[in-house]
């Protein structure tokens, strides 16, 4: 589900920049309209961030595996509307600046970045946020939203699945080896990682995603969409070949206040490919 970075998309990944360290804000405080880049301790790690915008309502960005704030969402840091929204995008532990420590797998890893995603947005000073999330970080906001219902003001996902079946398992075996990517889809993310770092990690995630298939059900989380209370939209890319349209649908059943809308020409990186129009469907629900 989360194989975003061996997708086309890949083109669009840039240089990630140098951190610096900066101090947590007070919330809601006026920021410029320029992308603050910077590192905070979060539950043991150090958490890299980017955050734009002076809006009073908060959302904070997510990302796919072996995906950051910035690889993943460059539009949207770049076109959010800043005077409504305060946005916030971040590289889970083991992903993007957010190394060291190297990215692992174990079964509460979804839990673990759920928690760390909540406590940077608590760190940050914003009591109560938004969630916009891609892939496995759409899975990882669905266990936010259904584990701290009274935090999460509005969420929103795509490309996300909140269990695993043997065709999901079938996908994410097909692309397990990196070194067969092809080029264009490699080397971006072999510039950020180094190939050893890159295939160990890619593999480690396969494996920990095979683990939730022997659950019940192949679970992840469907056991908390019906505790998610916050309004919620799910997209979809009708041509998302990583991501069958079963699971966007049965978010949609699980969820009582949801609502789904599907792009007919959208594929995986669909608020990449169509960045404009992903980008005003999200400041109309957010409103």
């Amino acid at each position: 589900m989360a194989l975003c970075r061996a997708r086309p998309s890949l083109g669009r990944l840039s240089r990630i920049l140098n951190t610096v360290v900066w101090s947590p804000p007070k919330p809601f405080v006026s920021y410029c309209s320029s992308v603050t880049s910077a590192k905070i301790e979060v539950n043991g790690a150090h958490l890299h961030y980017r955050l734009t915008g002076q809006g009073n309502h908060a959302i904070l960005l997510l990302p796919g595996v072996m995906g950051s704030g910035e690889t993943d969402f460059g539009p949207q840091l770049k076109s959010l509307n800043k005077e409504l929204f305060t946005v916030v995008a971040w590289d889970p532990r083991g992903y993007g600046h957010s190394i060291p420590p190297n990215r692992d797998y174990p079964p509460d890893f979804f839990e673990r970045d759920a928690k760390d995603a909540v406590d940077l947005m608590q760190t940050l000073k914003f009591k109560r946020f938004s969630m916009l999330g891609w892939s496995d970080g759409g899975v990882t906001a669905l266990i936010a939203a259904g584990k701290y219902p009274t935090l999460i003001h509005k969420l929103i996902v795509w490309g996300a699945n909140s269990y695993v079946t043997e065709e999901d398992l079938k996908l994410y075996n097909a692309v397990r080896d990196t070194s067969k990517w092809s080029e264009k889809m490699r080397k971006p993310m072999e510039d950020i990682y180094g190939s050893e770092y890159l295939a160990k990690t890619f593999d480690a995630w396969v494996e920990g995603m095979a683990h939730f298939s022997k659950n019940p059900y192949g679970n992840i989380c469907r056991h908390l969409l019906p505790f998610i209370e916050c309004p919620t939209f799910i997209l979809h890319g009708q041509k998302d070949s990583l991501v069958p349209s079963f699971h966007p649908e049965f978010l949609h059943q699980q969820i009582k206040n949801s609502k789904m809308h599907v792009m007919p020409e959208g594929k995986h990186n669909l608020h990449l490919r169509f960045a404009e129009e992903f980008n005003q469907l999200v400041e109309d629900f957010l409103k």
